[in-house]
């Protein structure tokens, strides 16, 4: 068993089994819709749409050694094989999330919540837990960044909100061990910026 096959394996197993999580606390309610609003802005006596738009990057060729360029192609092909492999379980998160939460809301008897969430837990261990097993350390970082870009919540908020402060800190401190981090973040105008382009043209089909 690899060493991130009990992190990440936590991690699914914890989104799934919500109990009485408050998702007014979680940043858009786990779920951005990807909407954006344009807003109303008079200039020179006329009212129009206006929408802030984020600066745009652009990563030009490296320079150096032929040997130096060759070793950044593939880091860089490395990086589209881990992000292909892991960015659907992101998804998968951001939908199974979605899922959760909407039938905590409908259900109100805390034993039927309780038999619901042992149903989800069975379904989740016996669908993921072999792909988890074959995913590396590296992967497995890319992964919990990915998940903030489909939540807007790092992993450590999304356990803290679901299982609790305690189970939080518990599981960071393992986290930690392995080099890695439940807080991490994504920014993707800044040092994500090539994931970012990465899952750009995965999802244009380019990749």
């Amino acid at each position: 068993m690899k060493k991130s096959t009990a992190i990440l394996l936590m991690f699914f197993i914890s989104i799934s089994l919500s109990g009485q999580v408050d998702t007014a606390k979680l940043r858009n309610d786990s779920i951005p819709d990807r909407i954006y609003l344009l807003q109303k802005v008079e200039r020179n006596g006329e009212t129009l749409p206006e929408i802030e738009i984020k600066e745009v990057a652009v990563v030009g060729r490296l320079k150096g050694s032929a040997r130096r360029e060759q070793s950044q192609f593939k880091k860089y092909q490395r990086l589209i094989y881990n992000l292909k492999k892991v960015y659907p379980y992101a998804m998968i998160v951001r939908e199974r999330l979605s899922k959760v939460n909407a039938e905590l809301a409908r259900i109100n008897d805390d034993k039927e919540r309780r038999m619901y969430l042992r149903s989800v837990e069975k379904d989740v261990f016996g669908e993921y837990e072999d792909d988890v097993r074959d995913m590396t350390i590296t992967q497995g970082k890319l992964l919990l960044k990915l998940i903030y870009r489909e939540t807007y919540n790092t992993s450590y908020d999304l356990i803290r909100q679901y299982r609790g402060g305690i189970n939080a800190a518990f599981w960071q401190g393992i986290a930690k061990i392995f080099g890695t981090n439940l807080k991490s973040e994504y920014d993707p105008y800044g040092e994500d910026i090539l994931i970012e382009l990465i899952i750009q043209d995965i999802q244009a089909g380019l990749l």
